[in-house]
């Protein structure tokens, strides 16, 4: 999937790796078979 498609409902979500507090780095393929809630904070950790 290009940074510019819009997922649709029921698309698998692509592969990606993030910081995490817990573990260092966190990648959605680690969760892989397991029910996940993935949420987005954009302003999280910003001065406004």
């Amino acid at each position: 999937m290009s940074a510019r498609m819009i997922p649709q409902v029921g698309d698998a979500a692509p592969d990606f790796r993030l910081a995490s507090t817990a573990d260092g780095e966190l990648a959605l393929s680690s969760l892989r078979g397991r029910k996940a809630i993935i949420l987005f904070y954009v302003l999280d950790f910003t001065g406004g």
